[in-house]
Order: C-alpha cells, then sequence, then structure tokens
C-alpha cells in the first residue's frame, strides 16, 4: 500500500514532469526502486492514484487556459450548429484540430496499454528509454522547420493553420509515450516543431491536446478509487493530486515563459545524462 509520505512525493513529482518533456510515467516507474520503496506498480489501484495525479494536472490546464477552451468550446459549438468550420474563426478550426489530435493517441492506448506496461514497465526499461526520450527531442530541434514570422497573430491563430495531416502526426507521436520512458509533452513538442511550430507555439499545442486526453483516461479509472476495494488508497490519491496540481501549476506558467525565447535543448540533454547514469546505477 502507498503511503501519505509517498504520495506527496509521486504527486509533487507527478505534477513537474507531466508538463517538462521528460517522462511522468518514467520518474513514476524509476523514483521507487531509486528509494527501495515497495510499491507494486502493476496494481490496478497504482494506476489509479497515478491517473487521479493526471487529472489534477489536466484541471490546473483547464484552468490555466480557461479563456481559450471557452473560446474552443464555442468554435466547436458554432461549426456543430452551421455544419461546417468558419474560416474566420480559428477557434472553430483549432477545436476540431485538438479532437483530431487526440483520437491516435486514445485509440492506441485502449488497444495497447496494458501490454506496453506489462513489458516496459520497469525501472531499467523506463530509464534506458529516457534516454531516447532525450535524443528524440534533440532530433526534433535538429529536423525543425523554421517557423514563420507572424508575431502579430495570437498564437491560437498560428495553431489554426496546421494541417489535418500535421495534427494526426503530432497526435499519433504522443502514444509512444504509453512506454515509460518516453514523454507525451515532449513528443507533442517535437511533431509540433517539425509540422513547422515554434517551441512557443508547440508547447501550447502540447497543453491544450493535453487535456482532453488525461480527462478521458481519468473518467475510465479515477471512479475504481471509490469502490470498496479502491478505499484503501482513495486518501492517499486525493493528497497527491492536490499536490500534483501544485507543482502541475508552477510548471506550466514556468514553461510557458520559458518557451517564449528557449528550446527543448536544455530537457533533450537531462533526459540523456539522467537516463544514462540511472541505466548505470541499476547494472552495478
Amino acid at each position: 500500500m502507498i503511503s501519505y509520505f509517498q504520495a506527496v512525493v509521486i504527486g509533487l513529482l507527478q505534477g513537474i514532469s507531466e508538463l517538462f518533456p521528460v517522462s511522468s510515467l518514467g520518474h513514476s516507474v524509476i523514483l521507487p526502486r531509486l528509494l527501495g520503496w515497495n510499491i507494486d506498480q502493476k496494481d490496478p489501484f497504482f494506476l489509479a492514484f497515478l491517473v487521479a495525479t493526471h487529472l489534477a494536472t489536466a484541471l490546473v490546464l483547464v484552468g490555466f487556459f480557461w479563456k481559450d477552451w471557452v473560446l474552443i468550446v464555442k468554435g466547436l459549438g458554432s461549426s456543430l450548429v452551421s455544419r461546417q468550420i468558419n474560416e474566420r474563426d480559428p477557434y472553430s478550426k483549432l477545436g476540431w484540430l485538438l479532437v483530431v489530435g487526440t483520437i491516435p493517441a486514445g485509440i492506441l492506448a485502449i488497444l495497447f496499454q496494458d501490454q506496453l506496461r506489462d513489458i516496459f514497465a520497469s525501472p531499467r526499461s523506463a530509464a534506458f528509454f529516457l534516454i531516447f526520450n532525450g535524443f528524440m527531442l534533440y532530433g526534433a530541434e535538429a529536423l525543425r522547420k523554421k517557423a514563420k514570422a507572424t508575431s502579430e497573430e495570437h498564437s491560437d491563430e498560428r495553431l489554426a493553420k496546421l494541417t489535418w495531416t500535421q495534427t494526426l502526426g503530432i497526435g499519433t507521436a504522443q502514444a509512444i509515450a504509453l512506454i515509460p520512458g518516453f514523454s507525451r509533452s515532449g513528443a507533442a513538442m517535437a511533431g509540433g516543431l517539425v509540422a513547422g511550430l515554434s517551441n512557443e507555439d508547440a508547447a501550447r499545442f502540447s497543453f491544450l491536446l493535453a487535456t482532453p486526453i488525461i480527462g478521458a483516461a481519468a473518467l475510465l479509472k479515477v471512479p475504481e478509487l471509490f469502490t470498496t476495494e479502491g478505499q484503501h488508497v482513495l486518501g492517499q490519491a486525493l493528497v497527491g493530486a492536490l499536490c500534483s496540481g501544485i507543482t502541475a501549476y508552477i510548471a506550466v506558467k514556468f514553461l510557458v515563459r520559458f518557451f517564449e525565447t528557449n528550446r527543448l535543448t536544455p530537457f533533450a540533454l537531462y533526459c540523456v545524462t539522467a537516463g544514462a547514469l540511472i541505466s548505470l546505477y541499476f547494472l552495478v
């Protein structure tokens, strides 16, 4: 059974690592092993605990981008009523782009999530794939298309110019995060850079795209905590979710500013270095 102290530590880590492109799932698999915690990470209630911390992150993202989500929902509603996407309303197009970007990862998660976690959910494999997550981030910076200078436009207007194919690619790239060690936000940002977005816009699209994906996972898993069998981790899940929400708010506020002028390179270096050192530690 996970203790309240462990719930606090994992929750704080989750809030940061979910939005930073460094793999929250990988860190939640590696950290208990490094600290010598005897937690059954394949237990369905531990997974429900993790999803509860993810839900807190999603709620923070909804609150942080609240004005955007109001416009996006209005845009989706108007397009449904008129049965067409209004080209003069960027939020109408952006809303449907988010829907399209959510579909690939959602389908792949339903089909392969349990199998991938059974195969790769070990501290050693998570550390190994963390190295490749760093290579992915560095490769995206190397292959990035130069973003067009459209500073007079709002970020959401630039995002609405993504094509359906580009959005499908970004959405599919997220599915790699089903393997612990790869980052969902990192994969989405990398896909955005290759599609021609700036670092700032790629990060913003990643945060918007995270909300429906995490929310859908929470709807499936969190109810397990309220069953008779799940009562033994409900308190810990609430504490972990609160801690996750606090650090998620700090993380998104920092990253929005960070990517205005910076790139993914520092996170790539961290992933390669941390993954290599942890892998060496496990070998020794």
